[in-house]
């Protein structure tokens, strides 16, 4: 099960023996140790000497262990230094009378950091064990104490971080793994019982220096506290059953593990996007978009700037990283240098298409008409976020960044327009979800949606998560005790606690919209969470801007007296009121039989209709239904009138002709 695992006994210094021993994975154990002689805690067999490191699982001993120590195989040890003469393993005690001689070696990839600005090449596990480096030293750091730790993670990176802290902590791992289902069993076993067999046995059977891997304990044992499985059950009595066994257990973010379950472990550790700077075994650090970014790659783009790249990647993981950066240079590959800005699109553009929820928004202030002022005040916030603005240090402009926004409004005034402008100037990614898709029947998993959503938007930063209708779920918290407000009030805590969950150098906007202010929770509405800012229906300017932004769009040629009218006739519309106007007058010109030209006269029909719409909406049903029994009472035929707003009679048209 899993790889060979050996302990060693340098016969050097342990700290470069350690620096040395993951250099190269390619390199057999043999060949590895006549360059840095160390004995074994157990006989090693011949056929291991020939096997590459990457092939075997080694941990390291600080100290000679109360054990009888075994040469390997094929090595002869004089003093510290080894051949390659045939010798067969017999126990020897560590030799003490000699000085080491000094061994000629090519220093660690992770050691120094790289002569150069950027790497020559670099691996997704030494882009792990960097970029983590800290946090799989906290780790280590539990588990040499005896504390079992829980890490909550993203899955990509669980393999190599639980080898490298294992191997810090110089603990023997013992991995669980999915055994095979045996040949012959008559009755078949699911998944989750072979692995909680093997997990018995495992538990059982841990010495001391050794520790328990559960690579994904959230799918042995996912849920919540109310309805536990049957499995989990069993996992969870066994587990406390041996509570004096260390282990080092993993779960994914957007999963959830019982509380019972994680209460098991001593201290859990929540890893999450990549940090700003990574910091080599020296201690010296180095920006994120130095280390993880190779010379070839940066040879592609123009002015690469590595703290920019750092506000386009802040949430993900290492390896995902990695990823980005490959799929950009592809996207760029046989052609001369690109500027930097190809690099962000196609990263926005990979994490699009790496999640099933989130979009490249292609919408900008200059297709919002009007609202000057709010755009200065939204512009203002984000050069703030994308630290355009000279502060006296990187801690205040944390302060001022703004958390999220309520916008609040009339319909169709362009809240989720707004939302998709600001994401494109952030070069963000979003993703635009109704209030009522959150909410669910079940209890838990409405709470369990929104922990889904602001994980994904981390995932995906930097990124603006707009939850529209948010009034459907921010609603003032009851102090009532029926089950709905308490399924509310729950709802209003989860996204209180996201909200103050932000790390400050992961770029993520939250944005909710709602024509009901006045019912939003009020710890929402604190200036340190949501800032509430109000997009009412256009003035006289706003309206003249917003319909030449739409004449352009539909292509409609107006003249400038036209446009003027226009926004004098349709007070208290709101733009995708006149939004309308100009997508009926390019339907009438071109699918309409005759051709209906898109001058002053169809324009009053159309502002007519809207007008008679509005009234009619705004008519109560009991008007509605006592002037319909009115009229079938005088067997009079009802008919809808038309109201056309006459547009000045003087309006003098590009045909030279003028409306009467």
């Amino acid at each position: 099960m899993g790889k060979p695992r050996i302990k060693l006994v340098p016969l050097i210094d342990v700290e470069q023996f350690q620096n040395f021993l993951y250099n190269d994975d390619s390199v057999t154990l043999g060949e590895f140790l006549c360059q840095f002689p160390a004995l074994s805690t157990s006989p090693i067999d011949a056929s291991a000497m020939e096997q590459k490191l990457g092939q075997l699982f080694i941990t390291v001993a600080e100290e000679p262990p109360d054990c009888p120590l075994y040469r390997p195989p094929g090595l002869v040890i004089v003093g510290r230094l080894a051949t390659n003469e045939k010798q067969s393993p017999n126990p020897v005690s560590p030799p003490v009378d000699s000085e080491p001689q000094k061994i000629e070696t090519q220093p660690e990839t992770l050691s120094t950091p790289p002569d150069d600005d950027f790497p020559n090449d670099i691996s997704e596990k030494d882009a792990v064990r960097l970029a983590y480096a800290q946090e799989v030293d906290t780790t280590a750091s539990f588990l040499r104490t005896g504390l079992s730790v829980l890490v909550v993670c993203e899955k990509l990176v669980v393999e190599h971080l639980w080898q490298e802290m294992a191997r810090r902590a110089n603990l023997n791992p013992i991995e669980l793994t999915v055994p095979d289902e045996e040949e012959g069993s008559l009755v078949p076993r699911s998944l989750r019982q072979r692995q909680l067999a093997t997990l018995k046995n495992l538990i059982n059977t841990l010495k001391q220096g050794d520790i328990l891997v559960i690579p994904h304990l959230d799918l042995l044992a996912g849920g919540s506290d109310a309805n536990l499985p049957t499995e989990s059950r069993e996992l969870i009595e066994l587990v406390y059953k041996q509570s004096d066994r260390l282990m080092l257990a993993f779960a994914d973010r957007s999963q959830d593990i019982p509380e019972v379950l994680a209460a098991r472990f001593a201290v859990r550790l929540r890893i999450s996007g990549v940090s700003r700077t990574v910091i080599y075994p020296n201690g010296e650090e180095k920006n994120i978009g130095r280390a993880l970014v190779t010379a070839d790659e940066v040879a592609h783009f123009q002015d690469f700037d590595p703290e920019g790249l750092y506000k386009n990647i802040a949430g993900m993981n290492p390896i995902r990283l990695r990823h980005a950066i490959k799929y950009a240079v592809q996207e760029v590959a046989g052609t001369e240098k690109v500027p930097v800005t190809r690099l962000y699109q196609a990263i926005r553009a990979f994490k699009a298409q790496t999640s099933i929820n989130f979009e490249v928004p292609d919408v900008t202030f200059d297709d919002i008409g009007g609202y000057k002022e709010l755009k200065a005040e939204l512009s203002k916030a984000l050069r703030l976020m994308t630290g355009s603005y000279n502060l006296p240090n990187e801690q205040l402009r944390r302060e001022l960044i703004p958390r999220g926004f309520i916008f609040h409004g009339p319909p169709g005034t362009g809240k989720t327009l707004f939302a998709k402008a600001i994401a494109n100037q952030l070069n963000a990614t979003i993703q635009v979800v109704s209030g009522p898709e959150v909410t669910d029947m079940y209890v838990g998993e409405s709470e369990r949606k929104v922990r889904e959503l602001f994980a994904e938007a981390r995932r995906n930063a930097p990124a603006v998560l707009v939850f529209d209708e948010f009034d459907s779920i921010a609603t003032k918290r009851s102090g009532r005790d029926d089950g709905g407000s308490r399924a509310g009030n729950a709802l209003v805590a989860q996204i209180l606690t996201e909200m103050d969950g932000f790390r400050p150098d992961v770029p993520i906007l939250v944005i909710g919209t709602t024509n009901r202010l006045d019912i939003i929770d009020e710890a929402l509405l604190r200036p340190s969470r949501f800032k509430a800012i109000a997009i009412n229906r256009p003035d006289t300017q706003a309206r003249r801007a917003i319909a030449q932004v739409h004449a352009q769009h539909f292509g409609i040629e107006v003249s400038t007296e036209l446009i003027e009218v226009i926004a004098a006739e349709t007070e208290g519309m709101s733009g995708d009121d006149i939004r309308s106007l100009f997508r009926d007058a390019c339907v009438g010109l071109y699918c309409d039989e005759p051709p209906r030209p898109a001058d002053a006269h169809r324009f009053g029909e159309l502002v007519g209709l809207l007008r008679k719409a509005a009234t009619e909406r705004n008519a109560s049903f009991a008007e509605r239904r006592t002037s319909a029994f009115e009229g079938v009472r005088l067997g009079e035929r009802v008919r809808p009138t038309v109201a056309m707003i006459s547009l000045t009679p003087s309006l003098s048209l590009d045909n030279n002709k003028s409306v009467e």
